[in-house]
């Protein structure tokens, strides 16, 4: 199963079970020690602190889509396989429908806090 950053803060992922976090590589997140990785997933709206150990995939790039598959430990997604888009062009579409989503939600908020503003 699929769950977006946001869906793991609402407690809608699995506790204890393996599961697919996509979203975006934030920018400047990224950080290595031999193939001991850390970095953080977004969907715009929320971020998870990730670990890997391994190699990650050449496409792997900060600011750009990630799936990682693993299990939720302590607030820390411990992905066991990471997973870059293949191409510029190309999102999973789980990955896709939940930036989409937390699109949404950012722009109603920012649309409340300005019209509250003008009162």
């Amino acid at each position: 199963f699929f769950y977006s950053r946001s869906q793991v803060l609402a407690k809608e992922a699995p506790v204890a079970r393996t599961f697919r976090l996509g979203g975006l590589v934030e920018v400047g997140s990224v950080k290595r020690d031999g193939v001991q990785v850390s970095f953080a997933v977004t969907d715009t709206a929320q971020v998870v602190p990730v670990r890997f150990q391994g190699i990650l995939p050449d496409l792997f790039k900060e600011g750009k889509g990630v799936v990682a598959q693993g299990q939720l430990k302590n607030g820390v997604f411990e992905a066991k396989e990471v997973l870059a888009k293949h191409d510029e062009n190309y999102m999973p579409p789980e990955a896709a429908e939940a930036l989409k989503r937390a699109a949404e939600v950012n722009s109603k908020v920012s649309t409340s806090v300005v019209t509250e503003g003008k009162k």
